[in-house]
C-alpha cells in the first residue's frame, strides 16, 4: 500500500512505568494517529527495476562494488560481479528455464526465479556446480509455511541450512572440525548466498527504516553438513531420513536458528552421562524460549551432536528417536517461569490453562494450578532435530534454539540436471 501512514508509539513499552504508558498512549500515540489520518501525502513513484539481462553498471571492480553498496545489493562485503558470462555458467547446472518462477517472497513481494538465484549465487562467491543446492534452498524458503515474511522480526533469527546426501562429499562440504566456521568454500559461500538472496529478492535489509528489525541478531551463515559416515557406522537415521527422504537423496533443510547454547562438553562412557548434560544445557537453554513454542504449539530446536558423543550413546543401544524422547520427557520448566518470560516479551495474556482448553497444547500443561509445577519445555519429541556433525576428536555438542513457527524446518530434495556427472567432471577439471 503506497504511503501507508504509521503512528509510532515512543519508547519501549515493556520497560515503561504505568504513568509513561498512559501518557504515551493517550497523548502521543493518539496525536500521531490523528496526524497520519488527516495529513496529505504524495503518491509513491514506482521504481522500474532492471530486466533479467540488463547491464546495470560497467566499470572497475571497485566501481562495481561501490555501485552495489549504494543500491544496498550487498551485505557489506565485496561481491563477485554477476556478469552475463558468469550467470550463464550457473544456468548450465540446471535443466530449468531462467525465467521459471519459484515463488513470490515477502516482504517486498518480488518474484523468485532461476535467473536471480544464479545472479545471487555468483555474487556470494559460489561455484556454478552449487546451483542445484541453491535452487533447493530457495524452494524451501519460498514455501508459505516457512513464513519468510517474519524473518525481520525483533528476535533476530537466522536461517540455518542442513545438508544431507551424496552431494556433501561430491561438492566438498566440511562436516567435521569447525563445521559452522567460515573457511570451506561450499559451506561458507552457500550460507552467504541465502542471506544475500533474502536481502536482494525478499527485501530484508537492516538499513534504517527498512524491513529487518532484528534487535541484535545471530550472524550464522554457514551450511551445516551431517557426517553420514558416522551415522552409517552407528546404524542411525540421517537428519534427512528422519524427515522422510531416501538414503541416496541429497536434501537441504532450512529452518530458523535463534541462538546457540554454550559449547556442550559431556564426558563418560555411558549414554546417561551425556544425556544428563544435554538435558541440562541444551534443554535448559531452549526452555527459556519455550513460552513462544507453547503459545504457538510449534517448536523445532536443533541439536548438533558431536560424533564422539553420538558413538557413546549409540553403544548403549540408543537411537536418535530415543534421544528425542529422553529430551522431551526430562526437559521441564516451571509454569511460573513460562508466564514470566512470556510477559517480558509482551505476551501479557499468556495463560497455559486457556491454551490447553483451545487444544493448542496437551493436558500436561494444566495438571494443577500450582505456579511452580513443572511442564514440558518441548512440544513434541519428533520435532527435536538431531544432526551428527563437528570435530570427531572432541566431546563437544551444540544446540540451537528455534523461533517457534517462524521458519520451521522445510526440506527439499536437490534436483540435479540430466548430465550432472559430465558437468561436474568438467567443473573439477577446470579448477
Amino acid at each position: 500500500m503506497a504511503n501507508l501512514g504509521i503512528a509510532e508509539y515512543p519508547g519501549i513499552i515493556m520497560i515503561q512505568s504505568k504513568e509513561e504508558l498512559r501518557k504515551n498512549t493517550e497523548e502521543v500515540l493518539a496525536r500521531n494517529i490523528v496526524r497520519e489520518l488527516t495529513e496529505s501525502v504524495a503518491s509513491t513513484v514506482k521504481v522500474q527495476e532492471p530486466g533479467l539481462a540488463d547491464i546495470v553498471v560497467e566499470g572497475t571492480l571497485d566501481e562495481v562494488h561501490e555501485y552495489f553498496v549504494r543500491n544496498q545489493w550487498t551485505d557489506g562485503l565485496p561481491i563477485i560481479p554477476p556478469t552475463l558470462e558468469r550467470v550463464q555458467a550457473f544456468l548450465r547446472f540446471t535443466d530449468r528455464k531462467p525465467d521459471d518462477l519459484i515463488g513470490v517472497l515477502a516482504p517486498e513481494n518480488r518474484e523468485s526465479t532461476i535467473w536471480n538465484v544464479a545472479v545471487n549465487g555468483v555474487m556470494a562467491g559460489c561455484r556454478p556446480e552449487y546451483m542445484p543446492v541453491l535452487i533447493a534452498i530457495v524452494e524451501a524458503i519460498a514455501e508459505p509455511d516457512f513464513h519468510l515474511r517474519d524473518a525481520g522480526a525483533t528476535p533476530g533469527w537466522e536461517p540455518i541450512i542442513v545438508l544431507n546426501g551424496p552431494l556433501v562429499k561430491e561438492l566438498d562440504f566440511n562436516y567435521e572440525s569447525g563445521v559452522l566456521r567460515a573457511g570451506r568454500q561450499a559451506n561458507t559461500s552457500i550460507g552467504r548466498f541465502l542471506r544475500l538472496y533474502m536481502r536482494n529478492v525478499a527485501g530484508l535489509r537492516i538499513a534504517p527504516g527498512s524491513t529487518d528489525k532484528g534487535s541484535i541478531g545471530l550472524g550464522l551463515n554457514v551450511v551445516l553438513a551431517e557426517n553420514e559416515d558416522v551415522v552409517d557406522e552407528l546404524g542411525w537415521e540421517t537428519f534427512a531420513g528422519q524427515r522422510g527422504f531416501g538414503r541416496g537423496d541429497s536434501v537441504v533443510t532450512v529452518q530458523s536458528a535463534l541462538s546457540p547454547t554454550i559449547p556442550i562438553y559431556s564426558a563418560g562412557d555411558r549414554a546417561a552421562d551425556h544425556l544428563d548434560t544435554l538435558v541440562e544445557i541444551f534443554g535448559g537453554t531452549c526452555a527459556f524460549w519455550s513460552h513462544t513454542a507453547v503459545r504457538k504449539g510449534k517448536y523445532f530446536p536443533l541439536l548438533v551432536l558431536g560424533p564422539g558423543v553420538a558413538q557413546v550413546i549409540a553403544r548403549d543401544g540408543w537411537t536418535k528417536r530415543d534421544i528425542q524422547q529422553h529430551l522431551f520427557e526430562h526437559t521441564k520448566v516451571s509454569a511460573r517461569a513460562l508466564e514470566q518470560h512470556a510477559w517480558q516479551i509482551g505476551f501479557s495474556e499468556f495463560d497455559l490453562h486457556a491454551l490447553v482448553e483451545r487444544g493448542v497444547v496437551s493436558q500436561a500443561y494444566s495438571q494443577s494450578h500450582d505456579p511452580d509445577r513443572l511442564v514440558p519445555a518441548f512440544v513434541k519429541p519428533e520435532w527435536i532435530g538431531i544432526v551428527v556433525s563437528g570435530d570427531p576428536g572432541r566431546n563437544q555438542s551444540k544446540g540451537f534454539v528455534q523461533n517457534h513457527d517462524q521458519a520451521p524446518p522445510i526440506s527439499k530434495r536437490i534436483v540435479l540436471p540430466a548430465d550432472w556427472r559430465r558437468l561436474l567432471e568438467q567443473a573439477k577439471r577446470s579448477q
